[in-house]
């Protein structure tokens, strides 16, 4: 083992936090630096500013081993290895915002004693290249560079760093390149080793693929809507070949979150930029930038129009096991339903009150039951396990019009029907109470 190094991490949000935790898990020192200090007291205080699966625990675990400053002297002084996580937002043309990057590239100008730079954060293709060149011009030319793409799931990211799939390490230099590979003993993943570039690359590729999974199962979903078949069932089939798999073919509202939508769409900017017009993937974001509004029209034909409803959203987070929202289909949807007239009463069981709207216009409410209270119609948006256990039944009472949409395929039709629901999904038939 290459024995305990110090570990300077950049960003304390879902990469950075995770990376910093299971870094100290490893047995390495982190020092974990965050530009927001607010997440930094909270951090500090014993507390985690975000929720996922088992990182509060590891935090506490490892407590000796991690620190956490607002100041970036602070984080690199005495630092072996400076890993950036960062958020890296869309611009307006889809390009990806390397702004947060470059302030830490320039902390760094002072760092002789560093062995190694190594971002974590998506980029696109050539931005290692461009960060090699700086920290050339800056007097670094000792310190090595290496890019280290995450492929953790949000919800279950912990875990994903510990046995990952692969861990891609991307680096023109041997030395940085064992370095890295050291740092991560103790993790359970095959080590994948190229150049710089075609390990930026990788990232991108993998989200897209994964995207791309995901629209044309909504894509067959909708031809299924048309022709009476069943997408659980065609899914179910198609996915026990072994060429293709079960993964990532769902059907349902729309892909969200920090990393498909961003990198799908900085992707697509990148081929264009190279001038080529990815068209496959130009489609793909197309498909998930309708599933959710093609899920509102739906349920507007079925309640004939939303004006002076009340409408039950049940789930906010863009997936079941975190608290995020970004890119989260349910904002679309909560967005339509106000426009064409609707009341929304709201439920998730992790997301925090939000201020913005459309939330700041919903009405927040602590448990699926409450919120459905009154309700014309229930729309699932987030496949949270308490709603395949919730007293449908009750619920069904308690409606003003028991009718639901299940965005994520999570109920059984059949049973919805003898509740006397009326039970609408993606990709299946419309199943009428018999209650």
């Amino acid at each position: 083992m290459v024995g305990n190094r110090r570990i300077a991490v950049f960003g304390a949000g879902y990469i950075g936090l995770v990376t910093g935790a299971c870094f100290a898990k490893l047995g390495h020192e982190v020092v974990v630096r965050d530009i927001q200090e607010e997440r930094i007291e909270v951090l500090r205080g014993g507390g985690v500013p975000i929720h996922e699966d088992g990182l509060a625990e590891l935090i506490a675990e490892n407590a000796d081993r991690l620190t956490f400053t607002l100041d970036a002297e602070e984080a690199v002084r005495g630092a072996d290895v400076v890993y950036v996580c960062v958020d890296t937002p869309p611009t307006a043309s889809g390009d990806a915002d390397l702004s947060r990057i470059w302030k830490v590239i320039e902390s760094l100008r002072n760092a002789q004693h560093l062995a190694a730079v190594v971002v974590k954060s998506t980029v696109p293709v050539g931005t290692g290249a461009r960060i090699r060149a700086a920290l050339d011009s800056a007097g670094l030319q000792a310190v090595g560079y290496a890019a280290n793409p995450e492929f953790t799931a949000e919800g279950r990211a912990v875990h994903d760093f510990l046995h990952p799939d692969r861990v891609v390490i991307g680096t023109d230099d041997p030395d940085t390149a064992k370095l890295v590979a050291q740092l991560h003993d103790g993790v359970d993943g095959p080590i994948a080793q190229m150049d710089v570039a075609s390990a930026e690359m990788v990232k991108l590729a993998a989200n897209a693929l994964l995207a791309t999974k995901i629209s044309f199962t909504n894509e067959i979903a909708t031809i299924c809507e048309a022709t009476g078949a069943d997408v659980e069932q065609v899914v179910h089939a198609v996915g026990l070949d072994h060429r293709l798999g079960p993964h990532f073919m769902r059907a349902g509202v729309g892909y969200g979150g920090s990393c498909f939508p961003k990198d799908s769409r900085a992707l697509r900017a990148l081929a264009g930029n190279s001038g080529y017009a990815f068209q496959l993937l130009t489609s793909v974001i197309e498909v998930n930038d309708l599933q959710p509004r093609r899920a509102i029209q739906r349920l507007k034909d079925e309640l004939g129009g939303f004006q002076g409803r009340t409408v039950a959203l049940l789930g906010i987070a863009f997936k079941a096991g975190t608290d995020d929202v970004r890119e989260a289909p349910s904002t679309i949807i909560a967005s339509r339903l106000q426009v064409e007239g609707a009341s929304v009463r709201c439920w998730d069981p992790l997301v925090r009150p939000l201020d913005e709207a459309p939330w700041s216009s919903a009405t927040r409410c602590l448990t699926p039951l409450e919120a459905m209270v009154g309700a014309d119609a229930a729309i699932i948006v987030t496949e949270w396990p308490q709603l395949r256990d919730l007293a449908w039944e009750q619920a069904a009472a308690a409606m003003a019009h028991p009718l639901v949409f299940d965005g994520r395929n999570v109920l059984d039709p059949q049973q919805m029907g003898a509740l006397g629901f009326t039970y609408m999904s993606v990709g299946r038939r419309t199943v009428r109470g018999s209650a």
